[in-house]
């Protein structure tokens, strides 16, 4: 497994985080091309890969079932420029779970 940091997100959200240091900036039009290119990130063997929310829950079934047989890759959702989005489950919350063990209780 590679050690490496991609995002995958609009291309102002890709921006924003190639400017902060991540190198590999995947950005996305349209869920179709979101569902290739996470693919192509999961078969290249990339360790965290960033995402925006709104990705995130159109691509659900497809990150859960890249996540949930192994640890990496870990696949983190962050709002885009828009803000964050009300949702029943808490992502992060279920990463945590899932990687340390231990439910994060609000």
């Amino acid at each position: 497994m590679k050690k490496d940091i991609a995002i995958m997100a609009d291309p102002d959200t890709v921006t924003g985080f190639m400017l902060g240091g991540i190198k590999s900036g995947f950005p996305v039009h349209n869920e179709d091309e979101a569902r290739t290119t996470l693919k192509q990130l999961v078969d290249e063997e990339y360790s965290i890969i960033i995402t925006t929310e709104e990705i995130g829950d159109e691509l659900r079934e497809d990150i859960t079932k890249y996540t949930s047989s192994t640890a990496l890759p870990m696949i983190i959702e962050v709002p885009d420029k828009s803000g964050s989005h009300k949702r029943e489950t808490d992502p992060m919350n279920e990463l945590i779970k899932r990687v340390i063990g231990v439910e994060m209780v609000k």
